[in-house]
């Protein structure tokens, strides 16, 4: 079996490239093993954009345990925000000076409705993106990169319960609900990271 580390803790996307990865790599079993199960050190994100701080983490994964690396870095980009979150979508909340009693990704949402106060719901476009790089080794000089976007806007107040980060703010338009009320099925389908998982599973060289 083919072991693969990912270059995250996060198990809502372990479970998601998990099942993405049995679907489409059936002939060949791939363990994907999350960063954390390793003992890996977490990478400095210190990059400028999604793919530079992919790159950071898919290398700093691979070297410390001499494994194939699959990285993920996404965010939501809202307009009316110029862009924010986008790569500072992880840790918003704490970037922003949030001083709500909220943690983690409902302290990141509730700084997300807070700095969108005021704003009408025609002006709440936003869409999520998600880059994924995978490298063979550390030293691979020619990282493969894999990006996707969704489209949506941002809904007055969280509704659903499935998912995770931004989920319950993020209004699909074609399903008419949010991304957290979508069966993960669905949300695998037409999400960013759906998107750029099925450009991998397409064109990647193992």
């Amino acid at each position: 079996m083919k072991k693969i580390v990912l270059a995250s803790g996060n198990a809502g996307k372990l479970r998601e490239f998990s099942a993405m990865f049995s679907r489409h790599f059936n002939d060949q079993p791939i363990e994907i093993i999350p960063q954390n199960q390793l003992n890996v050190h977490e990478a400095e994100e210190t990059g400028l954009s999604f793919v530079e701080n992919a790159i950071l983490k898919a290398r700093n994964a691979s070297r410390q345990t001499g494994l194939p690396a699959l990285a993920d870095d996404s965010g939501i980009e809202v307009d009316a925000l110029n862009g924010a979150p986008g790569i500072y979508s992880a840790r918003y909340a704490q970037r922003c000076g949030y001083q709500g009693t909220e943690q983690g990704d409902a302290a990141n949402n509730a700084m997300l409705l807070q700095a969108l106060t005021g704003i009408a719901s025609e002006q709440r476009n936003a869409r999520f993106q998600c880059v994924l790089v995978y490298l063979r080794h550390a030293d691979d000089p020619t990282p493969q990169v894999f990006q996707g976007s969704w489209e949506g806007r941002i809904v007055l107040q969280p509704d659903g319960n499935e998912g995770f980060g931004y989920d319950p703010l993020f209004y699909v338009d074609s399903e008419q609900c949010t991304a957290a009320a979508l069966t993960k099925e669905q949300k695998n389908r037409i999400s960013h990271r759906g998107v750029a998982m099925n450009k991998l599973t397409e064109n990647i060289r193992f």
